[in-house]
């Protein structure tokens, strides 16, 4: 579904990927893990046309997407949970979920309406919370928002960027199972996660990511056993 070959990028003239390489099949959760600063979130911010890349391509179901703007990257069929999930503090939950759907909103009010009803369905705490300005929830609710409006374009691949920072344990496990369920209905995801060990655990490949390159690669189950991820990414000493 997703092919990114030997992918560089540079915030000014800090080069922060060298050559980027990684696949994601159609049904599958892929991981990507690393330190601060590796390239995590830049990886993601080049897939989606945030950033445009230096060097290397970008391709989404055969098609070349390398340097599109966000808004065909995500007609195309990709939608993110963007890191600190950015949500529009000022407007409702729902005026949020909406904004998902802008791209239709004017063209098919009623199925964007009914498609932000789905999302209520998938996240029920949200409907205590509709008209509530979504800057004033709690940080499980915002990001539950925040997946909620990705959703609302109705994408072939989700890329979700540290979506547990700052979370209590409890959403960050009512979270991961909602991942879950969604890839088992079909939802291909792409998740960056800094918590390593829940990332392996719930994705069935991995790419470890250091100093903008990738360091580590393969199923997700075997290298949860791997001597190194272990001890570079999991605190593990063997």
């Amino acid at each position: 579904m997703l092919a990114v070959k030997q992918l560089a990028a540079a915030y000014g003239k800090i080069q922060v990927l060298h050559g980027i390489d990684l696949q994601v099949q159609e049904g599958e959760i892929v991981a990507i893990i690393g330190s601060n600063g590796a390239g995590k979130s830049t990886t993601l911010k080049s897939i989606l046309g945030e950033l445009k890349p230096t060097a290397g391509a970008v391709e989404f179901l055969g098609d070349a997407i390398t340097g599109c703007a966000v808004s065909g990257v995500i007609k195309k069929g990709i939608a993110i949970v963007p890191e600190g999930r950015q949500i529009f503090p000022h407007l409702t939950v729902w005026e949020n979920l909406l904004m998902g759907g802008y791209m239709n909103y004017f063209r098919n009010r009623k199925e964007v309406i009914e498609r932000a009803e789905e999302m209520l369905d998938l996240f029920p705490r949200l409907k205590e919370r509709l008209k509530v300005k979504a800057g004033t929830v709690s940080g499980g609710e915002q990001q539950m928002a925040a997946v909620g409006r990705a959703l609302m374009s109705r994408p072939k691949l989700l890329m979700l960027d540290e979506p547990t920072l700052g979370l209590a344990p409890n959403i960050v496990d009512n979270l991961f199972t909602i991942i879950a369920d969604l890839n088992q209905k079909g939802l291909t995801v792409l998740l960056v996660e800094q918590k390593a060990y829940r990332a392996l655990e719930v994705s069935h490949r991995t790419y470890a990511i250091e100093t903008g390159k990738v360091v580590v690669e393969g199923k997700s189950a075997d290298l949860l056993g791997d001597s190194y991820v272990k001890e570079v990414y999991l605190g593990q000493v063997s």
